[in-house]
Parts: C-alpha cells; structure tokens; sequence
C-alpha cells in the first residue's frame, strides 16, 4: 500500500499553553517516540501523517504544532482560519493550562468563521497521576469537554497511553463530519483538499452547493 496516495488532507491545528506536550504528543504519534526533553515550539512546525479511515480511504493530516507563549499568538492566529480540526491540550498537571482552554477554544471560533473546526480535547501527562501530582480531575474535565461539545480524552505521550486514538478521534471526527456534509467545502479554504475521482466529486458536488445555498446561522466549532 503506498501512503503517499491519498484521498483527503486535513489540515489539524494544535491549541494549548506553552509546556503542555504538544509537541510530544505529535512525536508519540507520527514517529512513535518520547524525548523526556524536548524544543519549545517557535512560532509554528510542521507533521505530516497518514491514516486509512475506511478501506481504500487515505487521509494525509497535515498537522500545524503551535506556539503557546503569547508573543507567538499573532504568528498562530494566521493558520486558524485554514484548519479543519483541532487537538485542544492541557496538562493534567497544570491547572491553569486547562483554565486557559476556554480561551483557546474561543479565539479559533472567532477566528475561523464562517468555516467550521471540529475539535477533540486531550488532558495530557495521564502517566502523572501519584497522589498530589495531578491537578485537574476527569470528571471536571468531562464537564468542560461537555460543554463545549466536543469528545474528551486522555493520554500520555511518556507511555503511549490513548496518543493514536485522540488522534484518530479528530481525524475519523472530520471525515464523518465531510461525509454528513457538517463540514463544507469553499472556495479558498485549505482545511480539507480532495484528490481521486470519488473525493472530487464530493469536493464539486459543495463547492456548487456553497456558491447556491444560503448559508444558516451555525455554531462555528465543535
């Protein structure tokens, strides 16, 4: 099977504080490994993956690792619009990191209208859970997931734990999402992009309905 042959790409962004293990995370799951040390982010790096969603379905993630200092927002906010889905990360450890997610949903709201980003919300460090060590329990961090509307798990990129599922959550999340036609293709967007006939044709049969239907008022993300 070649990999390189894909049908859609996804363009997934990373969202959360600085230190959470964003960047972790995305090593655990495209290379399947662990630095205990590893480089802050500088503005915005680049992943590329691929997953088969359904037989014959490729999907080539595009994934966009941001920046969480706040001199990078300016820098970060530019890939917002573009994105299709979203990986919303806290440390379990940190409870301002999962305080801040509120915002960081928010903002990509604001930012991407009138397009739609799917996201999923990833408590991080689940390895860290010794008596005092964990900050943020799964029962609030449910609630929170509940009430933005969005699935929530948890993992840990030290062990391995839940890595490949938060990640094919979002990616199977999109793909449902474009099948259901949830999620809507537009002229000038590049969240998703389509190749091969059958994907083509999908990509037409909305870009022709975008440009005729009105569009109705709609929760942006979820």
């Amino acid at each position: 099977m070649d990999l390189t042959l894909w049908q859609y790409q996804f363009r997934i962004i990373m969202l959360g504080d600085s230190t959470v293990g964003k960047s972790s995370l995305l090593k655990r799951y495209t290379e399947d490994t662990f630095l205990e040390s590893i480089n802050q982010t500088v503005g915005v790096d680049f992943h590329v993956h691929f997953l088969e969603v359904e037989p014959g379905v490729r999907v080539k993630l595009q994934f966009w690792d941001t920046a969480g200092q706040e001199r990078f927002r300016s820098v970060t906010r530019s890939y917002y619009r573009n994105s299709v889905g979203g990986l919303l990360v806290f440390n379990l450890t940190n409870r301002a990191s999962f305080e801040h997610i509120k915002d960081w949903h928010a903002e990509v709201c604001e930012w991407v209208q009138p397009h739609r980003v799917l996201f999923v919300l990833v408590g991080h460090k689940s390895d860290r859970d010794a008596p005092g060590e964990r900050d943020v329990s799964k029962e609030e961090a449910e609630k929170l997931a509940g009430q933005l509307g969005v699935p929530y798990v948890e993992a840990s990129a030290k062990t391995g734990h839940k890595v490949t599922e938060a990640f094919e959550l979002l990616t199977r999340r999109v793909y449902q999402g474009l099948m259901s036609r949830e999620v809507e293709l537009r002229e000038g967007w590049d969240g998703v992009k389509c190749s091969g006939p059958r994907a083509l044709q999908l990509q037409r049969a909305s870009l022709t309905r975008s440009a005729v239907t009105p569009k109705p008022s709609k929760k942006c993300c979820g």
